[in-house]
């Protein structure tokens, strides 16, 4: 009898976070931290002609980070809708900006600072890291 009661508290108390709401996507740092790096690998390989995306890799990545999110609770519409929101682009985009800015890349349109695009690609290469695994210099 102790035992059936224990283990009936014990779903008591589960309750409620079962039916928590879930956080965010861009909250869950195993899905934002991955799609963040695919995001500046391909931002790499479009303003660098020496560098280019491995795109089989890219996309592979990408299923893993849906089938992950899924495991995770969230369903093909919310993933859809995470990554098809316009606040969520412009959100990305602006975490992508600060972070090559913080990199020494630059936006500008001259031949120097499109270079900083190339530069930071090739180091990221070299590092091995989960940006730089997603390209390949030309």
């Amino acid at each position: 009898m102790r035992i059936l009661i224990a283990t009936c508290a014990a779903c008591l108390m589960l309750l409620p976070s079962m039916g928590a709401a879930k956080p965010s996507l861009r909250d869950v740092q195993e899905i934002e931290d991955p799609l963040f790096a695919v995001a500046l690998a391909k931002e790499v390989s479009d303003h660098c002609d020496a560098i280019t995306a491995r795109y089989f890799k890219g996309l592979t990545e990408l299923r893993r980070l849906r089938a992950r999110a899924n495991a995770l609770g969230y369903t093909d519409t919310e993933i859809r809708a995470y990554i098809g929101s316009d606040e969520e682009k412009a959100r990305m985009r602006a975490k992508g900006e600060r972070f090559l800015a913080q990199n020494g890349v630059s936006y500008e349109k001259s031949y120097e600072k499109t270079e900083t695009f190339c530069t930071f690609g090739r180091a990221e290469i070299k590092k091995n890291s989960a940006i730089g695994v997603l390209l390949r210099a030309k």
